[in-house]
């Protein structure tokens, strides 16, 4: 086992409830990255580099504003601009990274660990089609229930993603500190109530060379499947008789904060 990153596999589903109900399931992998040791991780393996092209490989200008800036100092600038503490803080994210040089992520998610390691800051990194990228602070609050391992936060949406959603409305997100397994789901709502529901849910693998090859047989071009995908299902929510939206601009890439810890 190599220290620095693992792997999930499992499934993406994504539940649209109205005008028309619409649904897709398909299988992807993630990796989780320790931000500080990427450089080391990318040492011991051969399939895997950083800002270098490769089988697997994770470019810093994928995240953030896009000029190359270190995912860390991305997360730290995140935390700095809506006052949350990053000094002493570890970092992780959660991200698919390139397949033979492409990837396209739809969301990301930065795991902030306080001093003590508690799961402390959660920055879901929101990206559209368009190539804009917007960045959701939110403290991660306290889990559900004793044992259960879910934190739940909401925010407001204040960036256009697709064209079957209008600009209005909110988020509301579950989470788990990835363990043995892992946990992401998104819940929008618009005016009338909630729209789509989409969630991730993996279990963990070694980030090895070994594993990493059997993830070429398991999912061949998985980031190309997953902007064909978008591409596919838009089609399909069209041909049903969906509506568009009309589209509104938003800056390249901006951060929002939010408190809106749900209460329980």
């Amino acid at each position: 086992m190599l220290e620095g990153g693992d792997i999930y596999t499992g499934r993406v589903v994504h539940k649209r409830l109205r005008p028309k109900q619409h649904a897709l399931s398909y299988g992807v992998f993630y990796l989780m990255l320790d931000l500080d040791r990427i450089d080391e991780l990318a040492a011991k393996l051969k399939l895997f580099s950083r800002n270098r092209f490769n089988v697997f490989s994770f470019f810093d200008r994928d995240h953030g504003p896009g000029d190359g800036t270190p995912a860390l100092d991305i997360a730290r600038n995140c935390l700095r601009e809506t006052g949350r503490a990053y000094e002493g803080r570890s970092i992780s994210l959660l991200t698919y990274p390139r397949v033979f040089g492409y990837v396209f992520n739809p969301l990301s998610v930065f795991y902030v660990y306080a001093p003590d390691g508690a799961l402390e800051t959660v920055i879901y990194e929101v990206s559209n089609t368009f190539g804009e990228r917007k960045s959701y602070v939110v403290p991660a609050g306290v889990e559900a229930g004793a044992g259960a391992g879910v934190f739940a936060q909401s925010c407001t949406k204040s960036m256009f993603v697709s064209p079957f959603a209008n600009d209005r409305g909110g988020y509301g997100f579950r989470v788990t500190d990835p363990g043995e397994g892992a946990l992401v789901a998104v819940l929008l709502r618009d005016t009338d109530g909630p729209l789509i529901k989409t969630h991730f849910r993996g279990d963990r693998q070694d980030l090895n060379d070994r594993s990493l090859a059997g993830l070429i047989w398991r999912y061949p071009m998985l980031t190309i499947k997953v902007i064909a995908a978008i591409h596919l299902e838009a089609a399909k929510l069209w041909l049903k008789g969906i509506p568009l939206s009309q589209r509104h601009v938003s800056p390249r890439y901006s951060i929002a904060h939010a408190d809106g810890v749900v209460e329980r």
